[in-house]
């Protein structure tokens, strides 16, 4: 079918601060149905809410849901909702699956030169505008202040939207016309001709694959795709904010302190080279010249695992609300010694998995608070690479453990399921040289005060024997601050080895030295966190409240967890035999 856009007229509107004196004029656009919408359709309406959205924009998809119930809700009082997607990258076909998913009943149109995004000032995905009887913007901004860039809210403190459609409703001014909008930058087609020797196909496309594609592909984390030339072209003004912000790629340690192997940090160089290929329009290049694509087992980003555990049943996340954490036994149990290379644990949801972790219960002993670390198996959490060991290293899980799901869930808006599972890569226990161990230091006894912005919660773990560490895995929940591990070596020597000044839970970051350090026995692990508990942290759930430890996100935990190994003796032999039964 042939979609013919019309021309729209609107009233000029310089930028999204003078948005709420504007009057817009008669605009005709069509749905991705094919169906014509113009504004005067509506004449009857007293208030009409205009939306600017995007398929693949988080924020978008999870204020979809949310903008379909306001528009059933406010439909007596004469409301009508319309939905414009301006992006380039956004087909027909998403905008349609993105209406079904959402169950949005109101009109989605489509602004394919951009034209009614460039008249409204619109530069984000969401972003609304209240137009009154007389189609003068009256609000402009965001829809609540739930949902934000690094932070979600159990609830929502500011109902900005709602708030102003009572305040017309009412007849009275609207009390707070104007607020920010956050989310993803519209994708506009280029503005200039493409010009210069920086390319995608010789350079942006090895950038991609360096530093992005191994979430940004289908079927992972990432919310969309980064691996052709159009995916990254539509991408681009976003990627320059998130990269300039430093919020991607996810990297969150001091780089004036230790040297980590998986630092995901994008190079001054090569951020120089994607801001100039943006600002010479994009030049595609020879797509001769592109380099191959990387080798991904299909789904996994360990190799094919040998061995694949479901959750025993689907899970049913609810639409809103706060999901404590959900434990799920995986039967039967390990039916013998087993040593483990490789393990990954994969939801099938990444929408509502904050994070997952499977992990065992030693045999004949009952569940204790820090199994999940101390006995973790597999982790998935944004940033927080799967675990994968070199040749003659590997995790032991003992004969008769019990396995185990802790799962993460955060609604979004609309129902959701998942069924995570956990795939292993077995190791030969004829070739174990060094058995992976984990430990941590903790400090579950505080009393975070309410209101205050830096609490210092301290932590210490002491060697006993030598041991080579490998990796820092610090861990906090929403109110986390700041995080560093400090060795004090025996000879008094203090060393810093990691430190985090800006923790962010949505980010579980796991650090892998890039030269394993040897922990002399009497060596003390310091671990100093910090909490911000005050009004000022976006994340807080609630600064009205004294906080202590818990495992629900809206607790605290305070642990820096260690990956080790020993130092040069070779694991027991015993314990290598498939016949025998070990505990840890």
């Amino acid at each position: 079918m042939k979609f013919i856009w019309a021309a729209i007229c609107l009233i000029l509107i310089p930028s999204a601060s003078q948005a709420a004196e504007a009057v817009i004029s008669e605009f005709e656009l069509q749905d991705y149905l094919g169906a014509e919408h113009k504004l005067s359709d509506w004449e009857d309406k007293p208030i009409v809410v205009v939306t600017f959205l995007g398929t693949e924009c988080p924020l978008a998809k999870l204020y979809g849901s949310r903008l379909a119930d306001m528009a059933k809700e406010y439909e007596a009082d004469g409301v009508q909702f319309v939905g414009v997607n301006s992006n380039q990258q956004d087909t027909l076909r998403e905008i349609a699956h993105y209406a079904e998913k959402h169950k949005i009943e109101f009109p989605l149109l489509k602004d394919s030169v951009h034209t009614l995004a460039d008249q409204f000032g619109a530069e984000r995905t969401p972003t609304v505008y209240v137009l009154d009887k007389d189609r003068k913007v009256r609000y402009s901004g965001r829809i609540d202040d739930q949902f934000g860039v690094g932070y979600s809210r159990s609830e929502i403190k500011q109902n900005n939207l709602a708030n102003a459609l009572e305040d017309l409703l009412a007849g009275q001014e609207v009390a707070l016309p104007e607020t920010e909008a956050v989310g993803c930058i519209i994708g506009r087609s280029k503005k200039v001709e493409p010009t210069g020797d920086i390319t995608y196909a010789e350079h942006v496309s090895r950038l991609m694959q360096q530093h992005c594609v191994r979430c940004h592909r289908e079927g992972q984390v990432a919310p969309f795709a980064l691996t052709s030339y159009d995916e990254v072209a539509a991408w681009a003004e976003t990627m320059l904010e998130v990269i300039d912000d430093g919020r991607m790629p996810p990297w969150h340690a001091d780089p004036k302190v230790g040297h980590f192997s998986n630092d995901a940090r994008m190079s001054d160089a090569d951020k120089k080279t994607f801001r100039q290929w943006v600002d010479n329009g994009m030049p595609e290049g020879d797509s001769s010249k592109l380099p191959a694509p990387l080798d991904f087992v299909e789904g996994w980003q360990i190799p094919e695992p040998e061995k694949v555990y479901k959750m025993e049943k689907v899970f049913t996340v609810p639409p809103k609300g706060t999901v404590p954490y959900v434990y799920m036994v995986i039967e039967p149990s390990m039916p013998e010694n087993t040593w483990i290379s490789a393990a990954e644990v994969r939801p099938s949801n990444y929408a509502v998995v904050h994070h997952a972790i499977a992990f065992f219960i030693p045999p004949d002993r009952d569940f204790k608070a820090s199994d999940p670390l101390i006995n973790s198996i597999g982790t998935y959490s944004p940033g927080m690479p799967p675990a994968s060991w070199p040749k003659g290293y590997a995790r032991f899980i003992p004969k008769g453990a019990k396995l185990v799901f802790q799962l993460h869930y955060t609604p979004n808006g609309s129902i959701q399921t998942d069924r995570s599972e956990l795939g292993l890569v077995y190791a030969d226990p004829a070739e174990v040289q060094k058995k992976i161990e984990y430990d941590v230091a903790v400090n579950p006894r505080f009393n975070i005060p309410a209101g205050d912005p830096n609490y210092h919660v301290p932590a210490e773990h002491r060697f006993r024997e030598d041991k080579i560490l490998h990796m820092l895995v610090p861990h906090m929940h929403l109110r986390g601050k700041a995080f560093r591990y400090t060795a004090n070596y025996p000879d008094g020597t203090l060393e810093v080895l990691l430190d985090v000044p800006n923790y962010d839970f949505n980010w579980q970051n796991a650090y892998v030295l890039a030269e394993p350090k040897l922990m002399p026995a009497g060596t003390v692990m310091h671990c100093d966190a910090y909490f911000d508990n005050s009004a000022d942290n976006l994340m807080n759930p609630d600064p009205t409240k004294d906080i202590h430890w818990g495992d629900q996100s809206w607790d605290e935990m305070m642990i820096g967890s260690m990956v080790l190994t020993e130092p040069d003796a070779e694991v027991d032999r015993e314990a290598r035999s498939k016949d025998s039964t070990t505990q840890q």
